[in-house]
């Protein structure tokens, strides 16, 4: 089984920061070139630097993929730095509580926008640049892409707090599992990756307002511990290697065990 991905094209989204920084980090490190993107351009200029090269395996776009002219620019923007994109990882991600009594959809819209309708846009306009690309090279057998999301804990748990953020979280994991379904007589795999007690972003914010939530999670988690990024990117690694080459439509929970006892009362960020 193979699990090396040196030589793939991939873009990752929500790449400034956190878990998205992580992965394309991750994937930069074991050959793959990487397109960095991100709404946060001086984030991404400050962790790149000189890295991003006009030659080299790394770049970065900077722009609001919840935006469709966005998405197409940065779909332009892989071909032209790399002429292919063979591995979509779909990171970013919004979150925000709401008040479930609350009959204003405000809240909920932006969940969706961010965390489903986002991601499925640029899913779908990927899958399609990968299709063209195949007919391109005239390529009949063998994948042609693999796209990964990620998503959380949140889209199977019920905190009345964060309704919002689980409907659009419940949303994308099935978006996932319709889009394997479509796609697989295209040659494309599409699955998730679901994170709990992994110390993203917003977690590690969460922890410098609360610090009595890092023994909450530590004691709710089986394994006993917050993982790091890293950790994560391993599975998404793998799921974008030939190594899961017959997996599709799966959504694999990375969380010590968490979900097994659910008892933690900490957002799953």
């Amino acid at each position: 089984m193979s699990l090396s991905i040196s030589g793939k094209t991939a873009i990752v989204t929500g790449a400034a920061h956190g878990i998205g920084l992580a992965i394309a980090r991750h994937f930069l490190d074991r050959g793959a070139q990487v397109m960095f993107a991100d709404i946060d351009e001086e984030k991404l200029a400050s962790e790149l630097g000189d890295t991003a090269k006009s030659e080299g395996p790394a770049r970065y776009f900077a722009g609001d993929l919840c935006q469709k002219l966005a998405v197409k620019n940065l779909l332009s923007a892989t071909v032209d730095a790399f002429d292919r994109i063979d591995v979509l990882v779909n990171t970013a991600r919004g979150f925000a509580p709401c008040d479930p009594l609350d009959p204003s959809t405000e809240v909920l819209d932006q969940m969706l926008d961010q965390n489903m309708r986002a991601s499925l846009r640029i899913s779908q306009m990927t899958a399609r640049r990968m299709i063209k690309q195949s007919e391109d090279e005239g390529r009949t057998e063998g994948e042609i892409g693999s796209i990964i999301n990620v998503s959380t804990l949140a889209s199977c748990r019920t905190q009345p707090e964060l309704m919002a953020y689980s409907i659009a979280c419940a949303a994308q994991d099935q978006a996932i599992r319709s889009l394997a379904v479509a796609l697989a007589p295209q040659r494309i795999r599409v699955n998730g990756v679901s994170f709990g007690s992994v110390m993203s972003r917003s977690l590690q914010s969460a922890l410098k307002e609360n610090d009595d939530w890092r023994e909450a999670i530590c004691e709710g988690t089986p394994l006993g511990r917050i993982a790091p990024p890293s950790e994560l990117a391993e599975t998404v690694q793998y799921l974008a290697s030939s190594g899961s080459s017959f997996v599709t439509g799966q959504i694999v929970t990375i969380d010590g065990g968490r979900s097994l006892l659910d008892r933690v009362q900490v957002p799953a960020f």
